[in-house]
């Protein structure tokens, strides 16, 4: 708790939340199609490998989302890190109701399942596992193939966007 807050003013959820916020993170884009072939897609900071053996990662997803019961259902999904120029894809993946696939960013892969075109990593990956995390469902996809891109990735800390510095 910070020295100058007195315990009647500290809020455990608002502390909970900045202190989330100031764990930097990598920013994801997450892809699916539904059975009629329609795409969807969510953005997800909380990502990360579980298991070398088999390779599994997961990204979490809120009960809430537009998109959940159509990942509740997906067989097959795709994890894009995305890069510091692919930001603003990131905030219209977060937002609700948002047209998410309005530009030539993505194509279809041999499932019909919408790829980010230079991404930092893309991982296709088959639905391992769903786990109740609350307020959100886990969702562990057992990776397929990894493809690697060029880029570094962008970072989220505390509520924005940063690059890392290219080493030298």
């Amino acid at each position: 708790m910070n020295a100058t807050a007195s315990a009647a003013t500290y809020d455990p959820s608002l502390a909970f939340k900045q202190g989330m916020a100031s764990f930097p993170s990598g920013v994801t884009i997450v892809t699916t199609s539904d059975d009629d072939g329609k795409w969807w897609g969510f953005t997800a900071s909380s990502f990360c490998s579980v298991s070398m053996d088999p390779p599994l990662v997961l990204v979490c997803l809120a009960r809430n989302a537009e998109c959940h019961p159509v990942f509740e259902r997906a067989e097959h999904f795709t994890i894009h890190v995305i890069r510091p120029e692919d930001t603003e894809l990131a905030y219209r993946f977060a937002t609700r109701g948002a047209d998410k696939f309005t530009d030539e960013a993505f194509e279809a892969d041999h499932r019909g399942n919408p790829v980010l075109r230079d991404a930092c990593v893309t991982l296709n990956c088959t639905m391992y596992a769903r786990s109740d995390g609350g307020d959100h469902s886990i969702l562990i996809g057992q990776v397929e193939k990894t493809a690697l891109g060029d880029s570094l990735p962008a970072v989220y800390f505390r509520r924005g966007f940063h690059s890392l510095p290219l080493a030298g």
